[in-house]
């Protein structure tokens, strides 16, 4: 997929960086203000700076790639009957245009499990469990459904590490959307935002914490999308 050759080419940067001892500390990374940080590093061996040079076109290509593709789908999406689920979803974040198309694309039909932990399970975000005796231990989660949209869940529970704000990409994409949707959804920012906050704090890894975070997502994600009218 094109949001998995983007991301690896961007760990490869971001990985020869590291290995140069060249860390940007300034913010988030691949905004305009680390794209002009890129552009200012400098390596005095002719080799690296060709390697470092050729790696961030990839990036590019990569980019623009990933670009034309949504310009595609969001062509298409006004044809498909789900097309007004991928809309009201899009009010979470995290949830942009490609990760919305992907998630209704690989379910289908929402109003076909009677409950979020239906779905959870459905995507393989539920732990699993081992029973001795009496005591009944849970571990990772099973991992046993749905790939792809559970990659994409995952991904998006990254957003939720900042603090809990409407912004204008989140503004722009709830226009037109019923209160009721957009209430959901903010709800989702206070709560998510603020448990990666206390699973951070209290020494979880990422992966842990983000899988969390994705599974809480996902019953936002079918709360929303239960509420409009089942697809003829």
């Amino acid at each position: 997929m094109a949001m998995q050759g983007l991301r690896r080419t961007r760990q490869q940067v971001l990985g020869f960086l590291l290995r140069q001892s060249r860390i940007y500390s300034a913010g988030n990374h691949w905004t305009g203000k680390h794209r002009r940080w890129l552009a200012a590093q400098g390596f005095e061996h002719p080799a690296r700076q060709i390697a470092f040079e050729e790696m961030v076109q990839v990036v590019d290509e990569a980019e623009a790639r990933r670009d034309r593709l949504a310009r595609q789908m969001e062509a298409l999406v006004p044809s498909w009957s789900l097309a007004p689920v991928v809309t009201v979803i899009q009010a979470l974040r995290g949830i942009a245009l490609i990760a919305a198309i992907t998630i209704v694309a690989e379910i289908g039909d929402f109003h076909r499990f009677a409950n979020p932990r239906q779905l959870m399970a459905y995507l393989g975000l539920v732990p699993c469990e081992h029973s001795s005796g009496a005591k009944t231990a849970r571990g990772n989660i099973t991992k046993a459904g749905n790939t792809r949209a559970r990659r994409m869940l995952v991904e998006s529970a990254w957003t939720y590490r900042l603090p809990a704000r409407i912004g204008e990409t989140i503004l722009k994409r709830n226009q037109g959307l019923d209160q009721s949707i957009r209430d959901i959804a903010w709800k989702a920012q206070v709560r998510l935002c603020a448990r990666h906050r206390r699973m951070t704090r209290a020494g979880k890894s990422a992966n842990v914490v983000n899988v969390a975070i994705a599974r809480e997502l996902a019953a936002f994600v079918w709360a929303i999308a239960t509420s409009l009218k089942q697809p003829v």
